[in-house]
């Protein structure tokens, strides 16, 4: 991947495996706009965006997706670094919503559109898949790592984690095979995979940043 050049780091990750900070993290070292489901569904929510409104918005104006980011009010940043609870529930809703992927895809290669970027979650591997300058990342950890960080982010008992943990994991996969027609522990799927277990969020950052470096 050449940071030189207009690009996109895709950052696929297990749920307790710190990979939403890592995105967060390495989007501050390459200097770049990081985008994940907070904004995506931000936008749905306050928007109403269906891919058919997306297209006639498209057609009216260029940088669409631009003024509308302007106009989130308060504009959602990367700092929620935990994972809802609620999440899974509205996970498990969306694997049956084609309308919502495909404007989602919309949304995500507009991002991708208005300059380099990194993309945490979202299926980014499946959606780049074709961009010419684009380097694909996994992060997983341990079950009894991600437990731990669970608990500790969402004041969870170990049980209630456990079940966090197990129901978003299903339904992840379930989404991934059902729109990209792979399994997303495939990992021909990516370009580098890393194992959160003994390393900082700060050191994994620092070593993807560092592997982009080496390709200058």
């Amino acid at each position: 991947m050449n940071t030189k050049e207009h690009f996109v780091v895709t950052i696929g990750r297990e749920v307790g495996s710190g990979g939403h900070t890592v995105g967060c993290l390495l989007a501050k070292k390459l200097d770049v706009r990081v985008y994940d489901k907070v904004l995506v569904e931000s936008l749905e929510r306050q928007f109403n965006l269906s891919v058919s409104e997306i297209e006639q918005l498209k057609s009216k104006k260029k940088n669409w997706l631009a003024d509308f980011i302007s106009k989130v009010s308060p504009m959602p940043t990367a700092e929620a670094l935990g994972v809802d609870p609620k999440y899974a529930q509205e996970f498990w809703r969306k694997v049956n919503t084609d309308d919502i992927f495909k404007a989602e895809v919309e949304i995500l290669r507009g991002f991708a559109q208005m300059g380099s970027c990194v993309i945490t979650g979202r299926s980014g591997f499946f959606v780049f898949r074709d961009h010419p300058n684009r380097l694909n990342v996994f992060i997983t950890a341990s079950m009894p790592n991600r437990l731990e960080r669970v608990m500790r982010k969402q004041q969870l008992s170990e049980e209630s984690a456990q079940a966090l943990i197990d129901g978003i994991d299903k339904a992840r996969a379930n989404y991934i095979q059902r729109y990209a027609g792979v399994s997303r522990y495939d990992l021909r799927n990516y370009d580098l995979v890393l194992k959160s277990d003994g390393h900082s969020e700060e050191e994994l950052a620092d070593y993807i940043y560092s592997y982009i470096q080496s390709y200058r």
